[in-house]
């Protein structure tokens, strides 16, 4: 009971504390949401699955130049197939994050407005490189040292109201199959990321994203997800999506998902996910999706190192729990290692300004004890002169005798 309560849940990403790194894997699948915590320095990260989406009856309207020209409708259904991938590093600082976010399907699609016709795709649908960087994380109360009062002990925390904020800009290179093309070309993406540990179970993920900026297709959405560990290996998701598009001929939609993660080992993670997209023109989509995280750890913690006066160095490091430490993804924090893991992780240290440790110099104690020490030695002395004065005399008289 006493492991399980240091959980800290972790549905769409998995760290916290002032570094990033965390002991298991930080992953935020199976969610849409991100978070503002990185992966940590040292960690090459792959997160991937394979989702089936089916587009109902997708509607928009196509406004031609003439003004005076009525708009012409445009309705399609189709069935997708495709691999989703995501790969993130952390470099150079702990807050901050690279990655790369590919999607690549098979789409087969059925006009029906206004024309009846069919047509197929097939390669990337989506490819963006981006950074995100971590730009303040709130400290909490640590409540675990509340031992005079079990109402205090318990209380909620209001600092944990105050979220961690990440921003993250990245760029949409269009190197897309023509059903997916942006005909303006590239275009930048910009997010602004939020997370509330609101205890250690419970954390609260917002996201608000502008994408395909300075296009006529520029869209912006919120993001806001809900996750709980049920247990160090067992979370779940609850996620709501509002897309505003500045295209007036492609409708506004709201996304509902739900879904959960299981932490197979520190380094893996399985997940399913399923997703309802209604649009304001009355489409019904449906996505399902399942997938896997894995990360290479060659993460090396930074320890600062300092002078103690029995001339030995110190390196205390934090081991969190699983769910001790949040970010993004469906666990929290980092697992507690078990007892049959003799294998250590390398640890740098680095020399950096040392400061010996040392109690105070008392000048009068020192004097004082320089005193009886001499005092002493003197004593030492005359005690040895009166035993071989003493010891002489005796073999002097038995010499007579």
């Amino acid at each position: 009971m006493r492991h399980f309560l240091k959980l800290i849940p972790l549905i769409f990403c998995f760290q916290i504390g002032y570094a990033q790194y965390t002991d298991v894997i930080n992953s935020k699948r199976p969610g849409f949401s991100d978070s503002p915590f990185s992966v940590g320095t040292g960690v090459y990260q792959v997160e991937g699955g394979l989702f089936n989406k089916n587009v109902g009856n997708y509607l928009y309207w196509e406004f031609p130049d003439d003004p005076n020209a009525s708009p012409i409708q445009h309705s399609y259904s189709s069935k997708s197939f495709g691999t989703d991938i995501t790969l993130r590093t952390g470099q150079f600082f702990e807050r901050l994050e690279f990655s790369l976010d590919l999607a690549v399907q098979s789409e087969n699609r059925d006009n029906t407005h206004p024309t009846i016709s069919s047509e197929s795709g097939f390669g990337f649908s989506k490819l963006t490189v981006g950074a995100k960087y971590l730009v303040y994380k709130p400290t909490y109360t640590d409540k675990s040292k509340e031992i005079h009062s079990w109402k205090a002990r318990h209380a909620f925390d209001k600092k944990r109201l105050i979220p961690a904020v990440g921003v993250y800009a990245g760029l949409n290179t269009n190197l897309l199959y023509d059903l997916q093309k942006n005909t303006e070309g590239i275009s930048p993406r910009f997010a602004i990321f939020t997370q509330n540990d609101l205890s250690n179970r419970w954390v609260v993920l917002t996201n608000f994203i502008v994408d395909e900026v300075f296009t006529e297709d520029m869209e912006s959405s919120f993001i806001g997800t809900t996750t709980y560990a049920l247990t160090e290996k067992w979370s779940v998701f609850g996620e709501g999506q509002v897309f505003f598009r500045n295209k007036k001929s492609i409708p506004n939609d709201i996304q509902f998902g739900a879904g959960g993660a299981y932490l197979f080992n520190k380094d893996m993670q399985f997940d399913l996910s399923a997703r309802m997209i209604y649009d304001e023109r009355g489409d019904n989509t449906f996505l399902f999706g399942g997938g896997v995280s894995w990360r290479l750890d060659k993460h090396k913690d930074k320890i600062i190192k300092s002078k103690t006066n029995n001339n030995e160095v110190s390196l205390e490091q934090d081991n969190k729990g699983f769910f001790n430490t949040i970010t993004f993804g469906l666990f929290a924090g980092g697992a507690k290692k078990s007892s049959g893991n003799k294998k250590m992780r390398k640890v740098k240290t680095s020399n950096v300004k040392e400061r010996s440790i040392e109690p105070p110099v008392n000048k009068k104690a020192q004097k004082a004890q320089k005193k009886r020490n001499k005092q002493l030695v003197k004593q030492q002395n005359r005690k040895e002169k009166a035993e071989n004065k003493y010891y002489k005399k005796q073999k002097k008289a038995k010499d007579k005798s």
